[in-house]
């Protein structure tokens, strides 16, 4: 490495942001971006590892650490620190197909497996991707990539999220002619409709939507399976489909009072939030909580990002309940480096939060029990319980309620975001494929075939909820075997 003493020399930056109070005004990000200088210096904190951990993608106890797409991070670190800017956007190009998602919204499974992360502040390897990709655009570095030739082979690609869009990115660079299909208004799945715009702002989805396409991607969206196009069509008109619908099935709650007026999917409101800002027909779904208490049901980056859109709509309360105890402030003795760290941290919403009322808004350990309505029907409260985690001998650990811990809460919006259930079934019913007790599609991990010939299948849909660079990783893993199922063999990397 070029500095090999830096990350006993440089301390770790964190990327400016905004003031809470100030951007909670708007919809724009809120992260600032560093200078050239900033990142020179993060990026010679990267150390001369003997075996790095940071570019390989696992996973230990169920949680990615290391990058699952095999990001060579250390040769782009290295070449920031030499000014090689262009050099390094050519390096991390080899491997990701959208860098300028993964160095907003990724949680960075990276920097848990950064080595210097065994004692020290990790290598700010997200900030340093985000700016890499950034100076590209900026610089017109990156252009429309036409391929040479056709093959004259055609692939339907369902569902134009990450795993979805890094399919037809590879296959189309293979010569093959790629149509992906979208029931929503816009291409982007989850990037565009599920992750608010202060995190990723939406024109940096469409400028990447609008360079897939001069490389001749042909993106139709409005167009849903089985009700536009059936699957009987796509299979005639296409020598290959890859399902990559997601996971968006939301995980609901079974307790009294759950059809109160009031009561909403967390990304129902994500959604309907984003539908607004680009001033599209909500058809009557959209939330506003000006002047409203909220709760928050969920512990995840779903629910906080809740917490932000309703503090942007000036609610006049807020507060996120989760099941688990709250994470300690350190490392324990069993959750060692190269795990990803389970440790406590101020996200950005709970920074708002705080700047706005004074406090974090998280509750933990609890548990609702009821929601509770007036006369017309509408929610007015919910009761809780708080919970204490107990060791089983026959189940381990489990959550017990104790007595006495009941309590009310005003809430006129409550936003459930406890997770998902898997892929909605309709697509998949519709091609008759298999699926998997977890009601995934049934196609092995590598090899991503389905029941059905001809019919592949990646990303959340086949796995269930992850992390964007799984989605990616896949994509890219199917588009390698779509193009070895069509040509005989691939030179796409997997």
């Amino acid at each position: 490495m070029g500095k090999a003493t830096g990350f006993m020399e440089i301390a770790r930056e964190e990327a400016a942001e905004r003031s809470p109070g100030e951007r909670i005004k708007d919809w724009n990000e809120y992260v600032a971006p560093f200078s050239d200088e900033e990142m020179k210096r993060q990026g010679a904190r990267c150390m001369d590892c003997g075996t790095p951990f940071c570019h390989t993608g696992m996973e230990i106890k169920g949680v990615a650490t290391g990058c699952p797409i095999n990001n060579l991070i250390p040769e782009w670190n290295d070449l920031v620190y030499r000014g090689r800017w262009k050099e390094a956007l050519e390096k991390l190009q080899k491997t990701n197909n959208f860098p300028e998602f993964t160095g907003r919204v990724c949680p960075a499974p990276c920097e848990g497996g950064c080595t210097l992360a065994i004692s020290d502040p990790a290598v700010a390897i997200k900030d340093i991707e985000r700016t890499i990709i950034d100076k590209g655009f900026e610089n017109g570095w990156i252009t429309p990539r036409i391929p040479e030739a056709r093959t004259g082979k055609r692939v339907a690609v369902i569902g134009s999220g990450p795993a979805g869009l890094a399919a037809a990115d590879q296959l189309n660079q293979a010569g093959h002619s790629v149509t992906v299909y979208e029931r929503s208004n816009r291409a982007g799945g989850l990037l565009t409709y599920g992750i608010p715009n202060m995190k990723l702002e939406k024109d940096i989805v469409q400028r990447r939507i609008d360079l897939l396409e001069q490389e001749e991607i042909q993106i139709v969206t409005n167009t849903e399976v089985g009700k536009d196009i059936t699957a009987e069509e796509l299979q005639n008109q296409h020598d290959a489909v890859i399902l990559c619908t997601g996971a968006q099935k939301q995980r609901d709650m079974n307790i009294p009072g759950r059809d109160a007026k009031g009561i909403h999917f967390a990304m129902d409101y994500l959604t309907a939030s984003t539908q607004k800002l680009f001033n599209e027909d909500t058809q009557d779904q959209y939330i506003n909580v000006e002047g409203k208490d909220v709760i928050v049901i969920g512990g995840g980056d779903t629910g906080a990002d809740c917490v932000a859109t309703a503090l942007r709509q000036k609610c006049k309360s807020v507060v996120q309940f989760g099941k688990h105890p709250q994470k300690p402030l350190k490392r324990t003795e069993d959750n060692l480096w190269p795990e990803p760290p389970d440790v406590y941290t101020l996200d950005y919403a709970y920074k708002e939060a705080e700047g706005e009322f004074g406090k974090d808004p998280r509750r933990y350990s609890i548990q609702t029990k009821e929601f509770v309505t007036d006369e017309n029907g509408a929610l007015k409260e919910l009761h809780t319980i708080q919970l204490e985690k107990v060791k089983d001998e026959e189940r381990g650990f489990v959550h017990r309620e104790i007595p006495g811990t009941e309590q009310i809460w005003p809430a006129q919006h409550v936003f459930i975001a406890i997770g998902f259930e898997g892929p909605e079934q309709p697509v998949l019913k519709h091609f008759d494929v298999n699926t998997t007790e977890r009601s995934c599609v049934d196609a092995k991990y590598g090899e991503y075939t389905t029941s059905v010939e001809g019919v592949f299948a990646a990303g959340d849909a086949r796995r269930g909820q992850s992390l964007i660079v799984w989605a990616i990783n896949e994509g890219r893993e199917v588009a390698h075997e779509v193009d070895e199922y069509l040509m005989g063999v691939s030179y796409l990397p997997s």
